[in-house]
């Protein structure tokens, strides 16, 4: 049981602060600019394929993981 509190309390802190970086993601300027993001409009019809923006956030992403994971197990 004491585990399952833990990794509720992690689960819920993790939760937090992607809530947070959500909401804040809209002031970020460069954010869905990137060089490397497509952006393709024909007439009326537009879509966007931002690609460097999710590569740099799945790299952010892996890091924090990564050093969450290893502080857990010490």
């Amino acid at each position: 049981m004491d585990q399952l509190g833990r990794l509720l309390i992690l689960v819920g802190g993790v939760t937090l602060l992607v809530g947070i970086l959500v909401l804040l993601a809209g002031r970020i300027p460069w954010l869905g600019r990137l060089p490397g993001d497509l952006h393709l409009t024909i007439g009326n019809l537009s879509c966007s394929l931002p690609l460097a923006t999710s590569l740099l956030l799945s790299l952010l992403l892996t890091v924090l993981l990564n050093l969450v994971l290893r502080l857990w197990r010490k």
